[in-house]
């Protein structure tokens, strides 16, 4: 059985990265999402609400949601997974992957990195992009899920 870990800070999860998630279940028998509790990145929402509204839009057994705080070579370990799922929207994007993609086999040389693509349509689609486009009260419809859409409202409303 083929188990992917897909980490990242998911703040919040955009519609590239739920393309993402569902091409890792189309290539793999289980995908743990992990969501970086990341409070140096000053998220718009605290670790426990984004784990929870990934759950929200995914409705699939093979896909699991947990948060982590630490190297993600150790949370490798913890979850028996061996597979690394990194996103890669652009080309600039490539250097630092290659670079954290290399530090991480160093550090467990069984651990291997695959590189997703999203749909170009998302490929230029950031979370720090949309944080700042909901925080001027822009329309962010077009970048992540109707139920993320709500929140990040109700969050910069105050």
């Amino acid at each position: 059985m083929k188990k992917a870990l897909y980490p990242g800070t998911f703040d919040p999860i955009t519609l590239g990265h739920i393309d993402l998630i569902e091409r890792a279940l189309q290539l793999f028998d289980e995908v743990i999402v992990a969501v970086a509790s990341s409070e140096s990145k000053q998220p718009a929402f605290p670790q426990e609400e984004r784990i929870l509204q990934i759950q929200k839009i995914f409705n699939d057994k093979r896909l699991s949601v947990i948060g982590f705080d630490g190297l993600v070579v150790d949370l490798a370990k913890d979850q028996d997974s061996m597979i690394l799922i990194r996103g890669l929207r652009a080309v600039s994007d490539f250097e630092y992957e290659f670079q954290l993609a290399s530090m991480n086999r160093e550090m467990l040389p069984e651990l291997e990195t695959v590189f997703l693509t999203p749909k170009s349509k998302y490929s230029f689609v950031s979370s720090t992009l949309v944080r700042e486009i909901a925080r001027m009260g822009g329309d962010v419809s077009p970048f992540v899920d109707a139920s993320i859409k709500k929140a990040l409202e109700e969050r910069y409303s105050k």
